[in-house]
């Protein structure tokens, strides 16, 4: 799944950000709200307080739990119950437009907060506090006041204008989701100015700009005050949420979910030994303390898990850490007095109230300057300007996170649970796709929502399954072409066998995230459509094959997996790969490959993971993406010119790759011998957990989708 990496700050990234590779895309709710509740499968009706009514039936194999939609914090923190629920096939062509919210009331009452403020702009950017790609559905901020769902984005209000500005990822989407009050700015295209730019060129001189603080990077506000000066424009932050305003009484409250913690079997790394050599960089960097925003950062920093935000098995907290103290500020509901103190002895963890942050930075220091040593404390470069505020910006120094570049190195046991866990989502991907043939095979129609969630049954019997990494793109013909489309369970498509099909999915397990695309043509795919899955073909083969030196970039590996399609004028408006959190958020930095700059900033390391996804959209019509997660390890190459030591790439995924679309006359013998040996690998590692549950008819299925080209 494709995101741009974030890994700098939001500016680069005009959102997420990510890619960290590309993140996939929310439906709309009918509140207007990028609920994410809504468009998970497995949480959808315990939302909506809907009583299961409506089923699919789906499954005859043997050893087979269909299994009730649990929810996410169910999925997490418990192992699965089994249930007597099924499902019974039935259902019309739903339409795939997606509806628009009127945001006529909301911007009016905007407009009027920004005379009480003497704002003459507000921009909503698209992350929380803590820098969040994924988000609570208190803080989608942006979905909530413009009506677009989609996890990139920065909306620019003016006292008579809306301007949503996102990336190709999200053309299509925003233009179905926005209503006439929005223009929509399409970042990347010629003259097209970024929401910076904007800002700067395009509003009135002198112009009073405000911002919730907690939400721009200190980085950020510093390079908009650089631009805005010449003008005499100005940011002005403002400590209450213009758009919270507006919402009112109906904004949905902060998740407070029970955490737990992650064992050693798992983690590799105690906690302990984290913040030693976290103590050890401070030394190395002359400072006094670090202040850690990020959630997936504290999560991995205290080997502690949660289930705050969906998909994401993270928490609401932040973290400080001296050269004498180590601080975490949570609400005490979350944590279990039971097994925490035993979880986290020896590291002398001080407990603190989530809401008692900012009052503690102001008073930090103060209390550095008090004690002997260093007084300089490093925020990372993701860190908020109400951050950089309380402390007082002489004090700190904004850099990229300590924790953030030891959390991106996986350990010898992370490693390996990637690679069981990919095993047994192997097991899972090739029982829901021959499930699906068979199906369509016998005439059977099923939505796109339909589909995913038996996926997501199939999932759910694995060994150490906690639930999604992410809303499932299950997307037929021209829904592919939406990069991040997701299907609405209440209104999508019918999967048609005459059409490209296009399955973006993963699973959270205790031992590894897992992000995997498959795309498959079920009946007779066309001679464009062959040609276009083969050069993309050809650009996975390229990453997954690629050798370099040690210090080589994925910005400078990017055009590998380019060069087959645009031998054919061909592209792709996404990065080419993200990182990939362990048993944590799908997209992580600061690695990726793509074509940004920042991408250029952070070579590749043995222990990285990242993803490997090239694809092609036509839009109107289909969706090719071939995706599986790689491990960067050192290469073992004849010669070492340099001394510089080379790297290539492990491949984790078990998948096939559908055969019936590659065209062969275009690949050479090396790329078909890969594929091959690709499908060779498959086939040994997953077929014994296909026997072990029983499951024949995937196992016909693997064996001929495994079949030498």
């Amino acid at each position: 799944m494709w995101t741009n990496t974030r890994t700098v700050s939001r500016s680069i990234r005009s959102l997420r950000t990510t890619s960290i590779g590309h993140s996939r895309g929310v439906v709309l709710s009918s509140s207007g709200i990028s609920s994410r509740a809504l468009c998970r499968t497995h949480d959808y009706r315990r939302i909506n307080n809907i009583p299961n009514t409506r089923h699919l039936e789906l499954d005859s194999a043997p050893n087979t739990r269909t299994g009730v939609r649990l929810s996410y914090s169910t999925l997490l923190s418990t192992d699965l119950k089994e249930t007597s629920h099924t499902m019974a096939a039935e259902e019309t062509p739903a339409k795939t437009s997606a509806a628009k919210v009127s945001t006529t009331d909301r911007l009016n009452k905007l407009r009027a907060f920004l005379n009480e403020n003497n704002v003459q702009a507000y921009v909503v950017p698209s992350e929380d506090q803590h820098s969040s790609e994924y988000l609570a559905d208190c803080d989608s901020r942006r979905a909530f006041i413009s009506g677009f769902t989609g996890s990139a984005g920065c909306a620019v209000i003016t006292t008579d204008k809306a301007y949503m500005f996102t990336d190709g990822r999200y053309f299509l989407q925003a233009a179905e989701q926005m209503d006439e009050n929005w223009t929509l700015m399409k970042q990347g295209l010629p003259d097209v100015p970024t929401w910076q730019e904007f800002l700067s060129k395009n509003l009135e001189k002198n112009s009073r700009i405000g911002i919730d603080p907690t939400l721009i990077t200190a980085a950020d506000a510093k390079a908009l005050k650089t631009s805005l000066s010449p003008i005499g424009s100005e940011i002005v932050p403002l400590n209450t949420n213009l758009v919270d305003q507006v919402w009112g009484e109906a904004r949905p409250a902060r998740p407070k979910n029970k955490v737990f913690p992650l064992d050693i079997e798992y983690a590799g790394k105690s906690s302990e030994n984290k913040i030693k050599e976290l103590r050890a960089e401070l030394a190395k960097q002359q400072s006094g303390a670090v202040v850690i925003t990020m959630l997936d950062e504290v999560a991995w920093l205290f080997n502690l898990r949660g289930s705050d935000i969906d998909f994401n098995p993270v928490f609401f907290s932040y973290a400080l850490v001296t050269n004498t103290s180590v601080t975490l500020y949570i609400d005490s509901s979350q944590v279990p007095a039971d097994s925490f103190a035993s979880h986290l002895a020896g590291t002398d963890v001080q407990i603190r109230p989530y809401d008692s942050f900012f009052e503690d930075l102001q008073s930090l220091s103060p209390k550095l300057s008090e004690a002997t040593g260093p007084t300089k404390v490093l925020i990372g470069n993701r860190a908020s300007l109400a951050v950089a505020n309380a402390i007082g910006e002489k004090n700190v120094s904004i850099v990229k996170s300590p924790v953030q570049d030891a959390k991106a190195i996986k350990n010898d046991v992370e490693i390996e649970g990637f690679r069981q866990c990919h095993i047994r989502d192997g097991v899972a991907l090739a029982r829901y796709f021959a499930w699906l043939e068979e199906q369509l095979n016998r005439g059977l129609q099923l939505t796109e929502s339909e589909g995913a969630s038996q996926l997501e049954r199939y999932r759910s019997e694995n060994k150490h399954f906690r639930g999604l990494s992410f809303t499932t793109i299950s997307s037929t013909g021209p829904n592919g072409a939406i990069i991040h489309y997701s299907p609405n369970p209440n209104d999508c498509s019918i999967i048609q066998k005459e059409q490209v099909y296009l399955c973006d999915s993963g699973g959270q397990y205790s031992d590894g995230t897992t992000d995997v695309t498959r795309t498959w043509h079920f009946g007779e795919a066309t001679e464009e459509e062959k040609r276009a899955f083969t050069r993309v073909l050809q650009g996975h083969i390229a990453i997954d094959t690629a050798i370099f030196p040690t210090g080589t970039t994925g910005y400078l590996i990017d055009s590998f997996a380019r060069r087959a399609l645009w031998q054919d004028g061909l592209d792709y408006r996404h990065g080419t790969g993200h990182g990939v959190g362990h048993f944590l958020n799908v997209h992580e930095g600061p690695q990726g490959i793509g074509m940004r700059p920042v991408y250029n900033e952070t070579p590749l390391k043995p222990g990285m993971t990242v993803s490997n996804e090239p694809g092609y959209y036509k839009d109107g019509h289909f969706g090719i993406r071939i995706e599986s997660i790689v491990i960067v390890r050192s290469a073992d190459t004849p010669h070492n010119f340099g001394n510089k030591g080379y790297l290539g790439f492990e491949h984790v995924t078990m998948c096939p790759i559908h055969r019936k679309m590659v065209d062969k006359d275009l690949l050479s013998p090396a790329e078909v011998k890969w594929l091959d040996d690709y499908h060779k690998e498959v086939l040994e590692k997953v077929k014994p957990g296909l026997e072990e549950v029983g499951d024949k008819r995937a196992v016909t299925w693997l064996e001929r989708e495994c079949q030498p080209l």
